[in-house]
Formats: structure tokens, sequence, C-alpha cells
């Protein structure tokens, strides 16, 4: 006898994570980690800028002592914010509720969308450490603050709310949510801790951070804690674009019905036109030129048959449509990302460039490129430049060999620009390359939201992008090289020039006086006379009322005002910061020649 076959059952959303949690970014403990601080420190990001809050996050990451997973250790993940707080009845909702959020499908270039991360990293406290999210948080409104723990029914994925208390909090506004979890840190590498508050902070010029990690001895210990600030540098609020509606051509059939159920009783032509970006009464004209009645346009949605949807999806794909508008999407700025950029570390040459938004496979889309030199890196000329990946803000550490960002990198022959670059790599040396793509429609490989996906169009705007960040790195490299040539030959002649000096004295019968007057004019044709330029520079400090000359300055507005020129013109190179060493110049008679010397790193720009 056949045996009877199982009973169908139906599992829900949070059901269904909770067993495929690696999907989010759970597949391994150093990743969960990572992913539990960068999904609650996203929301606390986006919260701010909802609610135009200049951003001001503290977080902890402390080792607690041994895990209940094999290998693993007991991780404290705490992030604090001043954003808007949450209101008490959402609270189990943002933290315990799979899908439940307020950007799902608005077409906005946030970084969270689809209200997963955070209810995944709840779930993993959970199956890891039987407790959910401590949360605290209070709204202007509110006369207390809210404290409980938050927990995810699995089975109907719902939040639940255990040990609420209202508190007197030292703040007006914010939230605090902490998790304690299984998992392993790791502070550096590609996938560190580090590598992940360097890229926040360089895509953030308005966030001041706060971070508390363990140092090297805490890291074995789990004691030993170092709290480090990097304070902003702009002021200015990036300004979240209104939404955009999705574009008729990047709408599958399936995709195209399910669509028009948000609209009910509405007829067909009004749900074109409010549905969709770039449709209006001129697109209705063309659909019923293609064969469509007029009468169809003024049937319901809900009334059309699957047959008439399919033949209106068809009819669309075959007439032309007007780009979508690329005013939704979000950029940085070339300034601000050049100041922020500095934070990394003592940078002596960058390039920034923000390429105009574009349209890549019907979707808006802006890239912005960063290449910069550290000095504290360059030790590391035959080690592949630090990539640093961002989509719609947020920093990519897995996964980047599959990623349209590092197949562009590999696609550009950065040896024209200078850079070592092995066959199908990335180039060589002491430089960081950091690209921003931000879309309100970015397409990932995955869930976890790790990869962008390599779409022709796509890499190849980066790759412009990357290419015209090159062209400014090359300008500097070519200088950097010539100006080290020049020094050798100057060195020369230092070197063998007293020595002839000597000589022709000798042979002329020269006396000291004119010696020394000969080894005086050498000097100062080749621009070494160090007591002159001290005695200019003592002066032009006393005209400045003593304030002190600064060295290794790299003029951020010179860069930052550069204006983008066309591919195939020449871009008029702005008026040079002072270098290093041009700094101590003499500011009277100068001498003809002024270079840096050869053992100083050279930071002109």
């Amino acid at each position: 006898m056949a045996k009877a076959s199982a009973k169908i059952t139906t599992s829900s959303t949070a059901e269904y994570f909770s067993k495929n949690l690696q999907q989010v970014g759970f597949s391994s403990q150093v990743k969960a980690v990572l992913t539990t601080l960068k999904e609650a420190v996203d929301n606390a990001l986006d919260a701010c800028e909802e609610h135009e809050i200049l951003p001001e996050i503290e977080l902890w990451v402390e080792k607690m002592g041994s895990g209940t997973l094999k290998g693993s250790d007991k991780i404290r993940v705490r992030v604090l914010d001043n954003g808007p707080g949450i209101d008490a009845e959402d609270v189990p909702k943002v933290f315990g509720e799979y899908l439940a959020s307020s950007k799902f499908g608005r077409g906005r270039c946030s970084r969270g969308q689809q209200g997963i991360g955070i209810s995944a990293a709840t779930t993993w406290a959970q199956l890891t450490n039987a407790t959910g999210a401590r949360v605290i948080s209070k709204t202007k409104a509110m006369r207390k603050a809210v404290s409980c723990t938050v927990e995810v029914d699995i089975k109907n994925n719902r939040g639940v709310v255990k040990d609420r208390e209202t508190l007197d909090w030292d703040r007006p506004n914010g939230t605090s949510v902490e998790f304690t979890i299984d998992g392993r840190i790791q502070l550096n590498g590609e996938a560190g801790l580090l590598n992940y508050l360097n890229g926040t902070v360089l895509v953030n010029p308005h966030l001041t951070l706060h971070y508390n990690l363990p140092t090297a001895a805490g890291e074995e210990g789990g004691k030993a804690m170092e709290r480090t600030t990097v304070e902003r540098v702009s002021t200015v609020l990036p300004q979240i674009p209104e939404a955009t509606e999705p574009h008729l051509h990047t709408m599958k059939l399936g995709e195209f019905i399910a669509h028009s159920h948000l609209f009910g009783r509405t007829k067909v032509s009004a749900w074109l036109k409010k549905g969709y970006s770039r449709v209006n009464e001129g697109t209705i004209k063309e659909l019923i030129g293609t064969g469509l009645k007029a009468s169809f346009f003024e049937k319901n949605v809900d009334a059309l048959t699957d047959v008439e949807f399919k033949d209106l999806y068809t009819k669309i794909q075959n007439i032309p449509l007007m780009a979508p508008s690329t005013r939704s999407v979000l950029m940085i700025g070339e300034e601000a990302l050049a100041k922020s950029i500095q934070r990394l570390g003592v940078v002596d040459f960058f390039s920034v460039v923000s390429r105009k938004p574009t349209i890549c496979d019907f979707k808006p889309v802006e890239v912005e490129v960063a290449i910069a030199r550290l000095q504290d890196r360059v030790g590391e000329s035959d080690d592949p430049v630090q990539v640093l990946r961002f989509a719609n803000r947020v920093p990519l550490q897995f996964d980047k060999a599959a990623c349209a960002i590092v197949q562009a990198i590999q696609t550009v022959n950065w040896r024209a620009y200078g850079l070592g670059q092995p066959k199908e790599s990335v180039p060589i040396g002491p430089y960081i390359i950091a690209v921003s793509v931000v879309s309100p429609f970015i397409k990932f490989k995955n869930a976890s939201k790790e990869t962008v996906d390599a779409s022709e169009e796509l890499v190849e705007e980066i790759r412009r992008t990357l290419i015209q960040a090159g062209q400014r790195l090359s300008k500097y490299i070519k200088k950097e090289f010539r100006a080290n040539e020049l020094e050798e030959k100057l060195r020369y002649i230092e070197q063998f020039g007293p020595i002839l000096v000597d000589g022709l004295c000798r042979i002329t019968k020269s006396n000291d006086a004119r010696k020394k007057k000969a080894q005086d004019g050498l000097m100062k044709i080749l621009g070494r006379d160090a007591d002159a330029a001290s005695t200019a520079l003592e002066e032009a400090q006393k005209k400045l009322g003593g304030a002190a000359v600064e060295a290794d300055v790299i003029d951020v507005d010179a860069i930052a005002a550069e204006e983008q020129m066309p591919a195939g013109k020449k871009v008029k190179k702005p008026k040079a910061a002072p270098s290093k060493s041009a700094s101590t110049a003499p500011t009277g008679k100068k001498p003809k020649i002024i270079l840096p010397k050869k053992t100083a790193q050279t930071g002109a720009k």
C-alpha cells in the first residue's frame, strides 16, 4: 500500500527567515556581529535624515564571555542615536515583525527598504541567547521613555513586548537598541568592524560617530574597551528626494498585474498615469495607435482579465517611453566627499568625481568615486588597493568578486594613469578606491544586499566615473614623477657643484670670500637657501599676526570646484595649493626653482 502523502502546511515569513538567516547576512559568526551592527546603524541614520536631524550615534561591541554555539563568543551590540524616537505601539513592529517597513516599494534612496534586517537580528538573538532586542525609545511628545524587550513570534510573524516599563531618560528623544548574540568580533580586514565604520563615516560626512570597541587585548580577554570619536565635517543634511514611481519598461508581467491590485476600482488610464513614471496622455494615444480601443482605457482596472493585461503589457513594451526622471537620486557631492575622505587617515592626495545622474536599465543611477593615497600605507606599494563599495550609502563588505563595482574597477586600464595592475585584477598601491552607487531601485544579487548586480549599463557608468577620477590622479602622479626626476638632477648638481667650485677656485687662485660667495650663489639657484627661506617665513608670520603656516594642507575647495568636462576635452587645472616644502619658501625674491626634497612626502595638489 502506498504511503499517505505528508500534510501540506504553510509557514509565516518569520518562520521562513528564522530557518534561512544566512540569506540575510547571518551565514557566519563574524557576519552575524557585523550585520547586527549594520542594521541598527542604518535604521538610526535613516530615521535621523527622515526627520532632518544631524545624526550623532554611539555604539558598543563587546565580548561578554563564551557563547552557546561551538567556538562562538557572547557578544553585546548596542546602538544609541539622537533620532526622533519610536512610538510605543510601533516598537514591536520595527524590531519584531518581518516586512514591516514604511519604506517598502516607495522608490526612495533609503538604506533599508524591506523591513527584514533588524527583525532578523532580533531573531538571531532569540535563537542563540533566548532573548530578543532590549529597546529604550523616547519621542519629543513622550514625558518618559519606554523600555522593553521585543521578541519575534516566529509562528505568527509579529513582535511580542516583554518587561515593559517607563523610565526617566537623560535625552529629549532618541532610541537605544541592544542585542546579546553569539558571534565573533573581527576588527580588521575587509570584513572587519573598523572597515565598516570607516566606510560609514566616508559616505556620511554629516555624521558624528562614537564607537566603543575592544582593544587588541580586549578582543581576546573581552574587557579592555577603547572609545573613538569621529566628528562630522559637514552640517548640511542630505536632501532626500521625493519618491519616484516605477517605470513600465522595468516591470515583469506578474509585477505589472500585481501592481494593478493596489488601485482597485480605478480607470486604466488613471492607473497608468498615477502608478508609473513618464506616462501621460500622449502615451495613452500611442497605445491607442497600436490597436487598443479608447474605451479600453475607461474600464476599471479590477475588471480586466489576464488576457487583457497581457495584451496591454505587450503593447507597452513595444512603444518608446521617456526615460525615468533622475531627480529621485540622492548624491553626496564632491565637496562633502572631499572633506569626508580626509577622516580615513593622513591623505597626501585625493581625487573625487560625482557624475550627473543617468539612466541604467531604465532606472535612475548616480555614481561617485573617490581615490585617495594614504601616507601611512606607502610601504604597501605591492599590495592591492583597498576597495570600498557602497550601495545607497551602505558599505558592502562581502562577495566582492561578483559585484558590479569590482568588475568595473578591473576593466579600467590603471597602468595608463600611473598605477601598477596585474592582469584582470584591481590595481596595486597605497590607495583607497571608494565607489558609491545610489538609486531608488538598486538590484542586489541576494536578500542580504552584499553585491550589486552587474548589468552592462551600470558597469559602464561606474567605469566612466573611475576613468575621470583616474585622469585627475594621473596628472598628479606625472607631476610628482617629473618633480622627483628634476629633484634627482638637482641633487647631483648639489653633490658635485661644490667640488667644481673648489676646483675652479684652485685653478683661478680665488680667495675664500670668493669661494664662499660662489657656493652661496649655487645653493640659491638650486633653491636650497634655507636661511633666507626661514627669515622670509618669520617675516610672513609676523605680518599675519603670528599665525602658523600649515604643512600638508590639501586645498579641498580647489578640488571640489574643478568643473566636470565632457570626455575628450581638457579640464582646466585649478590653482595649486601650497605644498609641504613650498610653504617654507621665501616670500621675497623667489629662486628660479623651488621643488620639494625627495625625502619629504610630496602633498601638493
